[in-house]
This record gives C-alpha cells, sequence and structure tokens, in this order.
C-alpha cells in the first residue's frame, strides 16, 4: 500500500503542473481568447496520474508526473523531494530514474544540476553501485564552484570509501578537513585503528604501532587505540608498559573501565604482582564503582583469603551500588560457602534467586550506543544501526555496571 508522504508528493506534483498550466494559459488569454478554454481546463494527463495513484501504480503515476510537469525553477524541487522519498522508502531505482531524468534536462542552473548530481550519488549508494556514485562525487570535488556542494561530496565520498573500508582512501580525503571539521577526528582515528589490525595481520608490528600513535594524535581520547598499544606491548613482554597505556583509560572513557579490565589482569599476571593489581582495582573502584571491579576483587580476594572474605567484601561494595550481576556473583559465592561449610545441597532459596538472576543476565543488554540506542552483547566500535564510532559503550546502572 502506497504510504501518505508519496502519495501527498505525487499529488503535490500534479497540482503544480495544473497549476502551471492554468497560469500559463492566463498569460496567453488576452492574445488567444478562442484557446483560453481548452488551456483553463486541466490536462487529462493529470487526472490519468491521479487515477493510477488511487489505483496504486505508483510506477505509471511517476512516468505521468515525469512526462507533463515541466523541469523549471518552480519544479525542480518537487522533482528532488520525490526522488529522495522514494530513496527513503528503499526504492532508490525509482529516484534513480526521476534525477536522471533531470540531468537530461537543459534548464537546469549549474548550482541546480549539481545538487542534483549529489542526489544521484545517494541513489547509487543505496543501490550499492559506488563505483558510478565515487565517479559522480569525485567530478563535483574537481569541478564544482560551490564550497557547500564540495563539501556535501567530499562527506558522501568519505561515507561511501568507509562503506568500502578504503581507510587510507578515506583518511586522504578527510586529512584537509579535520581543522574545519574537528568532529570528523574521531572517525579518522579509528580508521587507522582498522590500518593498525591489517598491519598487524601482516606481521607488521611497527607500522601498526605508527598508526595507532597517529590515532592518539588526532583522538586523544580514542580507547581503541591505547587498547591495542597495550596489546602491543604486552606481545613484546612489556608489562609495565602495557599497564602504563591500560592506566590511561579512565581518563580517556570511565565507561570503557570494564573493557580494559581483562587486559589489566592479564598484564599484572604476567608481571608476577599481585599486591600492585589489588591496588589498581582500590584506584579504579575510587574513580568508578562498576561492578566488574567488585566482582575482579572478589576473585582476588577469594583465591586468597577464602570465600567468607570475599562474601564481606563484594557484599560490603554492593551495598553502595547494587547491581544484578553483582547479586548474582555474591548468590555464587554464598552456595560456595554452605558447601565448603559440609552443607550437603545449598539452600533452596538461594537457588531460586539464582534461577531468576541468571535468567535476568540472559537477557540484558551490556553495550548500547550512547546515540541511537542500539544494543549488542558484544562491544562493536561502529554502531552498525547510526554507524558512529565509538558510541557503543558498557551499558551502566543496575542492570549493567
Amino acid at each position: 500500500m502506497l504510504d501518505v508522504a508519496l502519495i501527498s508528493v505525487l499529488v503535490a506534483a500534479i497540482a503544480i503542473g495544473y497549476a502551471l498550466g492554468y497560469r500559463q494559459a492566463g498569460r496567453h488569454k488576452q492574445s488567444a481568447k478562442s484557446h483560453s478554454a481548452s488551456l483553463n481546463e486541466p490536462s487529462r494527463d493529470y487526472f490519468v496520474g491521479l487515477n493510477y495513484l488511487l489505483n496504486e501504480q505508483p510506477d505509471e503515476a511517476i512516468n505521468i508526473f515525469i512526462n507533463v510537469l515541466a523541469v523549471n525553477s518552480d519544479t525542480v524541487d518537487t522533482h528532488i523531494a520525490l526522488g529522495k522519498l522514494f530513496r527513503a522508502r528503499g526504492e532508490a531505482d525509482k529516484a534513480v530514474s526521476i534525477h536522471q531524468n533531470l540531468l537530461a534536462r537543459p534548464a537546469l542552473s549549474p548550482s541546480t544540476n549539481e545538487q542534483v548530481q549529489l542526489e544521484l550519488a545517494r541513489d547509487f549508494m543505496a543501490l550499492g553501485v559506488h563505483d558510478r556514485a565515487q565517479r559522480l562525487l569525485n567530478t563535483l570535488i574537481q569541478n564544482s564552484a560551490d564550497e557547500d556542494h564540495r563539501y556535501a561530496a567530499k562527506h558522501l565520498l568519505i561515507d561511501l570509501l568507509e562503506r568500502e573500508k578504503a581507510w587510507q582512501q578515506a583518511l586522504d580525503v578527510i586529512q584537509p578537513l579535520l581543522k574545519q571539521y574537528p568532529k570528523m577526528r574521531r572517525p579518522a582515528a579509528h580508521w587507522l585503528c582498522e590500518l593498525a589490525l591489517e598491519d598487524i595481520g601482516n606481521a607488521s608490528r611497527p607500522m601498526a604501532k605508527k598508526q595507532l600513535k597517529k590515532a592518539l594524535q588526532l583522538d586523544e581520547n580514542c580507547v581503541r587505540a591505547t587498547l591495542l598499544l597495550a596489546d602491543l606491548e604486552m606481545e613484546n613482554g612489556h608489562y609495565d608498559r602495557a599497564i602504563e597505556r591500560l592506566d590511561n583509560v579512565p581518563g580517556q572513557e570511565t565507561a570503557h573501565i570494564p573493557t580494559m579490565l581483562p587486559a589489566l589482569k592479564h598484564a599484572y599476571w604476567r608481571n608476577n604482582d599481585e599486591a600492585a593489581y589489588e591496588a589498581h582495582l582500590y584506584r579504579l573502584l575510587e574513580q568508578a564503582p562498576y561492578t566488574s571491579i567488585i566482582i575482579a576483587l572478589g576473585q582476588l580476594v577469594h583465591q586468597r583469603d577464602g570465600v567468607d572474605k570475599a562474601i564481606e567484601l563484594v557484599g560490603e561494595r554492593l551495598r553502595a551500588v547494587p547491581s544484578l550481576g553483582g547479586l548474582d556473583y555474591l548468590i555464587d559465592l554464598y552456595i560456595e560457602s554452605q558447601r565448603l561449610s559440609g552443607k550437603p545441597s545449598p539452600d533452596t532459596r538461594l537457588l531460586l534467586l539464582k534461577y531468576h538472576t541468571d535468567a535476568l543476565l540472559i537477557n540484558r543488554t551490556r553495550h548500547r550506543c550512547q546515540r541511537c540506542g542500539f544494543a549488542s552483547d558484544a562491544l562493536q566500535w561502529q554502531c552498525p544501526s547510526c554507524r558512529f564510532w565509538g558510541t557503543i559503550k558498557p551499558v551502566i546502572g543496575v542492570e549493567g555496571e
């Protein structure tokens, strides 16, 4: 079924065509009175187009619309609006037909022609015809005298190259824009991280390290670059340097403290420094009383001092910042405590609580995009929904950290 927006635009287009015809008839009224009656009557084509709409035949309605509505300064915006609407509805092939029809008309001004080319490039991108879109955008970037059109073309080209994972080409396009548009520094930093991962895959770790340092120069708060640099340090056996790198994460983004905890634990364990690890966890707890930190401390105390000491620590910390994950871990500790005390089976009330916390934890959202709300179990550095970089973070609160 046709949506209301599409019907509105098409009806408006037909009405514009009729109004233009009526106005044109008025201009010639005095000089051609004998023809005025016929000119003032709406064209049969308008009614044919309207009939197609009512019968839900949009392709035929579009053809009528294109044929009868002249392209000029009064109507070009309607053509463009209709093309945008079809693209938004997932019918980019229809949008291509409309925009190509516009470009075939000689009446367009240079500025309008460039605007239509931008729309056509968007159509091709929506269809996945990236080579044609790229040719259009490169032509606009090279030839347009309009700064806004050049910027829009560059922005679209960056988006296209990013979709194709052409990270270096995207960096080459974005580099001249970074001073004027500082918000572009974040995606550029992540592209450098992508290049670093490619270098690591090609066993070129020195080049990867260079890319990651560039990423931090572009965006000093790029947690991803810091984590990758810490991994490289650990691969080389430089655990103290890795810890120094990881110690920067809370200052970059507090919400990513849980993200870096496994690497932090690994670095201290390989460095054989349990006391320093415990002290580091307590410092982190002062910065952000997250469940992951409490559980990490509980595991440390449990291993060293026993389950009852771990219960005491975790219970005290959760009293200030209760969370579902923390409660689940505390129940595990109580069940183990009862087992160690010689009880043949755990308290059924504890088992019931454990059943419910397990069920709730299975369905919880672990990560969420701070921009569009996209939920994800695993951390992703680019949101699959809004496609922004670095906006997905661990969930904070009773159901999260």
